[in-house]
């Protein structure tokens, strides 16, 4: 990838011919009071206001003043931008009027644009009615304090990029783009988040058994725990198939016992009685 930069004049001033060069002078930049309020500390914005007014033919200084960024569209204000027109080889003239009726709502403000070689100017009109139905017209701002202005700059802004798009390279006068609505985003969805109810704990009273029966360090325990399983059954609360697997269960742990010379931890037989009768 090259790092020379786009430069198509470079009339006057500070010549900067590679990227590093051109990175170096935009940090600069970037820290002094010559950087216009949206560039200020911004120097990768600096740098690419400075590339985008080298396409068109702007000094790097040039390019920082007549370079902006408005609702997220690089523009250039319209005194740049007649300045471009002006010096280029393929503009005749350009010509502005403004045309006054009897009262001042008959403002039209007019720009005539001829380009070289063609036989015929362009010529855009933009009156107080235009203004109006765009909605600009006493619109706060500058709208309010330089009317005239501000339809001499509308009307300009549509002349030179219709008469001369290869000198404007697309870019809209600045003027124009502070004009434009921008969209509201669209509102973000809203997120519910239920609250997470507490978990249901079943009445394992069959798992309290077996783990009652696995514990039970004496014969005794198993013997009380073998009563409970029976008396469990009788009120509907183990199966049948669930008490063979409890008394399956009481005599393996009995053989276990018998033959383990081991103490291990003891449980009452009131304790045992509790783990299954109880839960």
């Amino acid at each position: 990838m090259s790092t020379e930069l786009s430069t198509q004049t470079q009339p006057r001033g500070l010549a900067l011919q590679t990227f590093d060069d051109a990175m170096r002078f935009a940090s600069l930049v970037a820290k002094s009071d010559f950087a216009p309020k949206d560039f200020k500390g911004k120097p990768e914005s600096c740098l690419l206001a400075i590339q985008h007014g080298s396409e068109v033919g702007l000094s790097p200084m040039q390019s920082l003043q007549s370079i902006a960024v408005i609702n997220g569209r690089p523009c250039i204000w319209g005194d740049a931008a007649l300045a471009l027109v002006s010096a280029s080889h393929v503009c005749e003239y350009v010509v502005e009027e403004i045309e006054e009726g009897k009262d001042g709502e008959a403002l039209v403000a007019i720009c005539t644009a001829k380009r070289r070689g063609y036989p015929k100017p362009t010529v855009v009109r933009f009156s107080v009615a235009d203004a109006k139905k765009a909605g600009l017209w006493a619109k706060s701002g500058p709208w309010t304090l330089y009317p005239k202005r501000m339809l001499q700059l509308r009307a300009r802004g549509f002349a030179l990029r219709d008469a001369f798009p290869d000198v404007l390279k697309g870019l809209v006068t600045a003027e124009e783009a502070q004009d434009y609505t921008t969209q509201p985003e669209p509102p973000k969805p809203a997120v519910v988040r239920l609250k997470a109810e507490p978990a249901i704990v079943p009445d394992d009273r069959f798992g309290q058994a077996k783990l009652a029966i696995s514990r039970a360090a004496k014969i005794e325990v198993l013997d009380a725990l073998r009563t409970a399983v029976d008396k469990r059954v009788s009120e509907g609360v183990f199966t049948d198939k669930q008490r063979q697997e409890l008394v399956d269960m009481i005599h393996h742990r009995a053989e276990m016992l018998i033959g383990d010379d081991d103490n291990g931890q003891e449980f009452t037989h009131e304790a045992a009685q509790h783990e299954v009768a109880n839960g």
